[in-house]
């Protein structure tokens, strides 16, 4: 701890990581300091007190709107200088060239960017006819294309709401469908695990995605298969949702590794 806070109690760094974790998933909301206390069962004199010592550390800030925490600008400070070593496309690439063997076709990694997915790494399968809907850098809002909606559908309630609210048209216009298509899209992402777009970014196309999800649950990216039409009948779309779950899991049992 920096000059000035005392000894941490026992069981302190376990507590004030419990209070970062719970802030890494209410982004710039926050959270009030009666629902940390309620989360974590512990007093609101001990939650104050480890807020108390986070912000002095600048891991933790209260906004002066309305007097709730959030993550402070050294938690984004460690974060960038942690993803030389945990580069998700490193994480990514041995199992998506493996899933580019196995179903035929190309297979995509996005990674989330604010209310976007940016494609981030295209594997090619064997399939002589292959789809290349995404270039490696591009970008596209959340919601539009497997990956994205994949993304978007298992974020938390609020977070998803708030996106479709800034950016649901933008979505809805470039993928040619309602806001009702769009949340009927989100509703069966979530029942059937994974998402699936027929003929709307691509005519002629159709994909499916996952979620790869951090050690909070929060999808951070996707993976995703496309194919033409012809490809993607019901039952290989079956086939292919389990294929990207399973490399989905290897991929997150690799993030929370140790870093190479």
């Amino acid at each position: 701890m920096a000059s000035g806070s005392t000894t941490a109690e026992p069981g302190g760094i376990e507590r004030a990581v419990q209070l970062l974790k719970l802030l890494a998933t209410a982004g710039k909301r926050g959270w009030a300091l009666t629902q940390l206390a309620e989360a974590t069962a512990l007093p609101h004199s001990t939650v104050h007190r480890l807020l108390r010592r986070l912000m002095h550390e600048r891991l933790v800030v209260q906004k002066e709107s309305d007097k709730w925490y959030a993550l402070g600008p050294l938690a984004f400070e460690l974060g960038l200088a942690a993803m030389a070593a945990y580069d998700l496309r490193e994480h990514c690439r041995a199992s998506l060239s493996r899933l580019a063997e196995e179903v035929g076709d190309t297979v995509y990694l996005s990674v989330r960017s604010g209310s976007e997915s940016v494609c981030e790494a295209r594997h090619e399968g064997p399939s002589p006819i292959r789809v290349n809907t995404l270039s490696i850098g591009s970008r596209r809002p959340l919601g539009l294309g497997a990956g994205g909606l994949a993304i978007l559908a298992f974020l938390p309630d609020a977070e998803r709401e708030d996106i479709i609210a800034t950016d649901g048209r933008r979505i809805c216009e470039e993928g040619r469908l309602t806001e009702a298509d769009l949340r009927a899209a989100i509703d069966a992402c979530r029942r059937q695990g994974h998402s699936l777009i027929r003929n709307r970014v691509t005519l002629g196309v159709t994909a499916a995605g996952v979620p790869i999800r951090d050690t909070l649950g929060r999808p951070i990216a996707a993976i995703s298969v496309a194919a033409i039409d012809d490809r993607m009948r019901e039952e290989r779309v079956a086939s292919l949702a389990r294929s990207l779950h399973e490399h989905a899991r290897e991929i997150e049992g690799s993030l929370r590794g140790r870093p190479a």
